[in-house]
């Protein structure tokens, strides 16, 4: 059967008629197999791209001079990458070559692809820049979150000085799906930097997080409350280990880690991890190790505010780690370019790199009827009305 438009036609059909479809009643697939077809898509341009500029002339332009070959069909091919997730690897590294034509040979060669044309890897660090500007557009008044997370990453954003703070936030909705909210320029991630995020997502629609959690930067603790200042604040535990740690000897740090995590997995509620914390604050006193206790008993509610929250979500939502993987990420993908030329392609692999980490990650949460129920109860604390889903229970 003749083809009478070029492949990459049929995959944009396609896109076009599951956008008219919507999400439906499996959105996580739905936006899975968007995902694919936009990668199809780059890649698909990417090839017929490159065969135009082979032959010299567009699809059906006919030149009378000297033709260097014929179009004669095409065959399927699976591509394969290093990363064993061709999406994956496809946006983040069609980004990295569309940072600079140097770099578009140097990593098409040392990948095996050959050399792509300055048109085609134009075009994809366009595409990626354009859909970074609709990320940091698009409203949130429909983000109902249960908990947010903040936290940063410092890159050589330009080509000298020093590194510059890139603010980063992202939570898991009330709903159970993960969601990243914003990708900013922060330097040297100040009050005035965090607060401007703040308010950036306010501006957008975003309500009030019925939990926040962070480290311990007097900046972002100050932007938060002066935001959120009804959402719970938890101090990361793991960031608040690390400091910890630090104030004591060597010999006694294993022992300290463990009497630790000891004391904030064993806790029932709120009261009695403050309790067990305070009892191994006292115990590192009395062993002449003032430095370490004073740093744990700092900001102490803020270090158990998970405790707060229903059990089996309390690990998840008691440190920043889950981000600072993907930002451990970032950091990775960066190794490759060195410096980056300026903000604009700086945060927009930022964003590439967690958007795929974070947005299409399949680790989200479920959340069943009672800790909704619970999260009602903790949204509207101090309310002497009963939810109505407690009324319905009852």
């Amino acid at each position: 059967m003749r083809r009478t438009v070029p492949p990459s036609a049929e995959i944009e059909e396609q896109v076009d008629q599951l956008l008219a479809v919507g999400v439906g009643e499996n959105p996580r697939e739905s936006l899975s197999e968007l995902a694919k077809l936009g990668a199809r898509l780059i890649i698909q341009r990417a090839v017929e791209d490159e065969f135009d500029a082979w032959l010299g002339r567009a699809r059906y332009e006919r030149r009378p001079a000297y033709q260097r070959g014929l179009r004669n069909g095409f065959r399927p091919r699976r591509m394969q990458t290093g990363e064993g997730e061709p999406l994956k690897a496809l946006v983040i590294g069609a980004f990295v070559r569309g940072l600079s034509m140097r770099d578009v040979e140097s990593l098409c060669e040392k990948a095996g692809l050959g050399k792509l044309s300055k048109s085609t890897a134009s075009r994809i660090c366009e595409e990626l820049r354009e859909r970074f500007e609709a990320f940091k557009r698009r409203d949130l008044y429909d983000v109902h979150l249960a908990a947010l997370f903040l936290d940063a990453v410092f890159l050589s954003v330009r080509p000298d000085g020093p590194k510059e703070g890139v603010l980063v936030a992202w939570g898991f909705t009330e709903e159970g799906e993960r969601v990243l909210l914003a990708v900013m320029l922060g330097m040297r991630e100040s009050h005035e930097d965090w607060l401007e995020l703040g308010r950036d997502l306010i501006a957008r629609g975003l309500g009030a997080p019925m939990l926040i959690v962070a480290d311990g930067a007097p900046g972002l603790i100050k932007a938060s409350e002066q935001c959120w200042p009804a959402s719970d604040r938890q101090h990361c535990c793991v960031h608040r280990v690390r400091n910890l740690l630090a104030k004591l000897p060597e010999r006694e740090r294993e022992r300290a880690r463990a009497a630790y995590w000891q004391a904030l997995d064993e806790a029932t509620d709120e009261r009695d991890g403050k309790q067990r914390v305070k009892a191994l604050v006292e115990e590192l006193d009395k062993a002449g190790y003032t430095a370490a206790a004073k740093c744990l008993a700092e900001d102490l509610d803020a270090l158990v505010v998970h405790l707060r929250y229903p059990t089996r979500h309390r690990r998840r939502w008691r440190s920043t780690n889950l981000l600072e993987r993907s930002l451990g990420e970032v950091k990775r993908r960066t190794k490759v370019i060195g410096r980056f030329p300026g903000e604009t392609s700086c945060l927009t692999l930022v964003w590439a790199v967690l958007d795929l980490y974070i947005t299409n990650a399949t680790n989200g949460i479920k959340f069943t009827q009672l800790e909704r129920q619970r999260f009602k109860r903790i949204r509207y604390e101090g309310s002497d009305q009963p939810t109505p889903e407690e009324v319905s229970a009852a």
